[in-house]
């Protein structure tokens, strides 16, 4: 059997892929990758399709054992050691050992196995949504003695021509991480002051330890409202920055809640989800605003340089 066992899961690593969406309706998050650039890249360099299951790793590396040759692909954050390269596909043999360690640069880092991992799909996806226990392996986060089935059964010969073109340096240049955050106008600009996405714009703010995959909380300037009345519960979105009545604002994340009751001053642009993903606790962070074209011309330029650097 094609498998991978977990010697050491890490601090907080599940199986992952581009999300569950479609089901916000009846309360379901889309979850997924908290980096999904990262996780493509990954996926693209052992040639997997975009969307195959792969690991995502949180803060600490995992130490996986390959039970069988198999190519796989790191990137992301590093992962505190310099003897296996991030991305650019790896050959592991069988019976290896791959020790992560701590991870740097970055709070997330991802690992893909040519021909994907095995793990139920629920309402088509295989991301883990832990705060419902569902999805992934066993809806939960890897546990030592996890044995993971790999469909890949032909050895590390497989991604070769797959990513032979991938250009190393370009990738790591896409998706490094960024601490200034573009940002589009949110549905309740108007519920805070003249001024205050501009004054929200050239403050500096600092993610907080309550921070996790349902939302980042900021500390930082105060933003004030201008309406105090309530707001009905309505949809949010992935990348919401809602203003809770402390003024501090959240980054509604992967794991967030479909709906929320406070006022969405702006909302993290499609292209800079990935950039959310990267954050540490204790970094600090600032925003800028794009109008809705240039969101879309920016997701337009990251998929260019995205197959570019694929050849493409």
């Amino acid at each position: 059997m094609s498998a991978i066992e977990v010697v050491r899961p890490g601090a907080f690593s599940t199986i992952q892929d581009l999300g569950r969406f479609g089901w916000a309706h009846l309360g379901i998050s889309p979850a997924g990758a908290a980096d999904p650039l990262s996780l493509r890249i990954a996926n693209r360099l052992v040639g997997n399709e975009d969307n195959a299951a792969v690991i995502e790793m949180t803060l600490t590396g995992a130490t996986l054992r390959f039970r069988s040759a198999c190519t796989i692909a790191l990137a992301g954050a590093g992962i505190g050691t310099d003897s296996i390269p991030t991305f650019e596909p790896v050959e592991m043999r069988a019976g290896e050992e791959l020790e992560c360690e701590h991870l740097r640069d970055g709070a997330r880092s991802y690992l893909a196995v040519a021909d994907g991992i095995l793990v139920p799909q629920l309402l088509g996806s295989a991301a883990t949504l832990f705060a419902a226990g569902c999805g992934g392996f066993k809806g939960r986060p890897l546990r030592r003695g996890d044995i993971l089935e790999t469909g890949a059964d032909v050895g590390p010969v497989h991604a070769a021509d797959a990513s032979h073109a991938a250009d190393t340096a370009r990738l790591r240049a896409l998706a490094r991480r960024r601490a200034m955050i573009r940002v589009s106008r949110g549905p309740h600009h108007d519920w805070f002051g003249a001024d205050a996405l501009a004054q929200f714009c050239a403050a500096t703010y600092r993610v907080t330890t309550q921070s996790n995959r349902m939302g980042l909380r900021l500390e930082g300037e105060v933003v004030a409202r201008s309406r105090m009345d309530e707001l009905l519960t309505e949809g949010v979105s992935l990348g919401a920055i809602q203003i809770p009545p402390n003024g501090q604002p959240i980054v509604l994340f992967v794991d967030q809640q479909t709906t929320g009751g406070y006022p969405v001053l702006a909302n993290v642009i499609s292209a800079d989800l990935h950039c959310v993903g990267q954050l540490l606790p204790g970094d600090a962070v600032r925003f800028k605003l794009v109008s809705i074209p240039e969101a879309l011309q920016a997701l337009r330029e990251q998929e260019r340089a995205l197959a570019e650097a694929f050849g493409k």
